[in-house]
Parts: C-alpha cells; structure tokens; sequence
C-alpha cells in the first residue's frame, strides 16, 4: 500500500487521485519513496556513483514544483513548449553537466540520465527516446561503436509519476536506480539496431514502422513535417526523409522497472 506520508514536505495529491496511490503495487511505493530529508542545493558534478545515487535519494519523493522551488525555476503551465522541462530540472538537481554535448549526462562516470514517466501502477507512459539515428554513411558502422550502445552502457533511470490529470507541480519524483544492459538485453538491442540499420543503409526508411524491433524502435523526430534531412532512397539515390530517433519500447522498459524493484 502506498502511504501518502512518504511524500517529502507538503503532499500535493489532489482527494480525486488518493484511491488511485491506495492501489498501487508494492514496488511502485519503493519506487516514490524519500529516502532522506537532505535540502536540495545546485551542486556541481557528482564524481562518484555513490555520490550520485546520493542525489537521487534526496529527489526520491518529491514533487517537481518543490524541486523547482529548491532550484529557484518557474514551472511552466503546460509543457506544449517545454517538453523537455521536466527532464532538465531533474539533470539541474542532479548536477548533470554534459547539456546538449554529444557525451553522456555525467561525464565522469560514464553515465546517462534518462526520466521514466509512469502512471499509478509503475507502467511507463511512453517509449524512451535515446538518440538520433544516423541515415547515410553507415554502411560500416558496428554495434559496438554506435551512439545507442554506448548511450545505453550505463543509465539511471529516473521514475517520474507524470500521468496527465496530475498537474505538473504535483508530479512525483520516483527513486533513481543504475542499470547495465545484462547479455540477453544487450543481443536483443544489438539484435533490433542492426535489422534497422540494415534497412536504412537499403533504401527502406520509409517502410520502417514502430512495430520493427523487439526493445528497440526507430521513429520519426522532427519539430514538424518540413525539417527533412538527406537519406537514401530504394534504389539507392540520394533523397529528403523525416529525421528518425532510436527508442526503446515501453513493453522494455516496464521490464527493468520490475526487474530493478522486484516485481515479478
């Protein structure tokens, strides 16, 4: 059972949504668990994994706005403009320092940053986004050398309990965990990025769909229609295609939260 008590400070759930928390599994209530009462400040990089998981302990059950308040930043009223609002206030707390660089969100440690948005029952509401895909040059590209896999090598994985009825203030900041892609994870991932590089480097961009890949998908990833980049066509000519993004499924990622919580 769920104990509104575990937030940290003022519990902002809304009488509406407490049958809801009431009913959640057990490791969903691990998940949203403040583990201490450490005030948050801007720190700079953490420099061990100790030190980081520190840090997310001391997220562990707070809500985005009293986050927001420690850090001194405004929340916005929607994200509609800000989508990834909420991703960067919890890289600020932890004291990421990479930003936009091509390197992981901690450089030191060889470690990225990814927040996992659930709904009530510890299901992830979306897929997860992890890199641009490249789409000409990569004929000789291997596994072991790709953005993904080195994206993917080690990530904390943050739990935000985001559903759309709770507003963005309320959000709840679940209990961070590191996690390293254990063999069968890893051939699966290799396995779905060389099918779709495969098809890629043949000319079938436009025939890839969401459904390809077992854990991993490639998806368009524009600001709109009209932000198109060179490709290759099915007859090998030079054409304008979508940008693409490689994703892990969400069917993937309710694994590792299992997995890392303990749910069979």
């Amino acid at each position: 059972m769920f104990i509104l008590g575990t937030y940290k400070k003022k519990s902002h759930v809304h009488n509406t949504d407490r049958c809801l928390f009431m009913q959640r599994p057990k490791f969903l209530h691990v998940m949203l668990q403040g583990c201490t009462k450490a005030r948050l400040k801007t720190m700079k990089s953490p420099q061990t994994l100790d030190e980081l998981m520190l840090r997310c302990q001391a997220l562990a059950g707070l809500t985005l706005g009293q986050l927001a308040a420690e850090l001194g930043t405004v929340v916005p009223n929607n994200l509609k403009q800000d989508k990834g609002w909420a991703g960067q206030l919890l890289e600020q707390g932890l004291g990421a320092s990479a930003g936009s660089k091509a390197e992981p969100d901690f450089p030191e440690l060889g470690v990225e940053l990814k927040t996992l948005p659930i709904d009530s029952l510890g299901k992830p509401l979306e897929s997860t986004y992890v890199c641009v895909a490249p789409l000409t040059g990569i004929s000789q590209q291997q596994w072991h050398d790709s953005w993904v896999c080195q994206k993917l090598s080690k990530v904390l994985w943050l739990p935000l309990l985001a559903e759309r009825s709770i507003p963005i203030a309320d959000r709840v900041i679940g209990s961070g965990f590191l996690w390293q892609p254990d063999a069968s994870e890893q051939q699966l991932l290799q396995q779905d990025w060389e099918e779709l590089m495969e098809l890629i480097t043949l000319g079938g961009i436009d025939q890839i769909r969401g459904a390809h890949g077992q854990v991993l998908q490639l998806r368009p990833k524009a600001a709109n229609s009209r932000a198109l980049t060179a490709a290759v066509g099915a007859d090998g000519q030079p054409i304008q295609a979508l940008p693409r993004g490689f994703y892990l499924k969400s069917s993937f990622t309710q694994q590792l939260l299992r997995k890392a919580f303990g749910q069979s």
